[in-house]
């Protein structure tokens, strides 16, 4: 397959991937605590060179914001890789004064234990099982410095750093009303891990996170995180996209045509 073809095939898949991306993130834009993927990929240029035998750096293009996390069919100096990043950047705090409802100001994430083992999120939506165990919406527990937390309240207070009290507890253990119960272990990864979406908001690495200091901690109660996905962004993104396949459509259109003229007058020459 001439070279020309090859690279405009890989683009338009290159394509599909990018519209599969802005699909999900829309999809996803009222979800508490989720964090948008972009793809990145060698441009158009870099990848033909490629193709041609000329020396390039593998350059993708740009992303905005700090992204982190790679899920990458293949090398970036592969003509049809596409690279699948997540922005981490953090999206803005609505307020629902539901005292179960939690956010994070700043980085770092929830841990929670599920049936594979640790995961993390923003999306602070929990609620209480009836074990009394703090969950989330898929009933997976979260977890404090000393393991799950278990409550005897639906109102407890929960201070900037991640420290629980339950000041009006009416059943249970006798307990003081400020003693903590309870203290949430709040996580941050370094640069280089990879993160990846499971669902559900919430994400897993290979890599395990360092806690982070109390005093650093900032959680916020009665309020949820929205998506950092903005839909006009996404949008637009679409029809850079859709315009940049038919784009494509019409160099391999234009250099078959190409082709067949010069076959036609090589004929003629015959």
């Amino acid at each position: 397959m001439p070279e020309v073809f090859a690279v405009a095939l890989a683009s338009m898949h290159q394509d599909m991937a990018r519209v599969d991306r802005v699909a999900q993130n829309l999809a996803n834009a009222t979800t508490p605590g989720y964090r948008r993927e972009v793809t990145v990929s060698r441009s158009f240029a870099d990848a033909l060179a490629s193709a041609a035998g000329v020396s390039q750096s593998a350059r993708p293009e740009p992303v905005e914001g700090r992204a982190v996390g790679s899920t990458v069919p293949g090398k970036l100096s592969d003509a049809g890789a596409v690279g699948v990043l997540l922005d981490t950047r953090p999206g803005t705090l609505r307020i629902t004064a539901q005292p179960l409802d939690l956010a994070i100001e700043g980085e770092g994430y929830f841990e929670v234990a599920t049936d594979t083992g640790r995961a993390y999120t923003r999306a602070g939506a929990f609620q209480l099982d009836a074990r009394g165990r703090l969950v989330t919406p898929q009933g997976f527990p979260v977890l404090g410095t000393d393991g799950e937390i278990v409550l005897t309240t639906r109102t407890p207070a929960i201070d900037p750093a991640g420290r629980i009290t339950e000041p009006d507890a009416a059943s249970g253990p006798a307990r003081t009303p400020d003693a903590a119960v309870a203290q949430l272990r709040i996580v941050r990864f370094s640069e280089n891990a990879t993160l990846r979406n499971t669902g559900g908001g919430l994400l897993e690495c290979d890599e395990p996170p360092d806690a982070i200091e109390q005093a650093s901690v900032r959680v916020r109660q009665g309020a949820l995180e929205n998506a950092n996905v903005s839909s006009a962004r996404e949008m637009v993104h679409l029809m850079e996209t859709v315009r940049h396949f038919e784009t494509m459509q019409r160099v391999v259109q234009g250099y078959d045509e190409l082709i067949a003229t010069s076959i036609r007058k090589l004929g003629d020459l015959g």
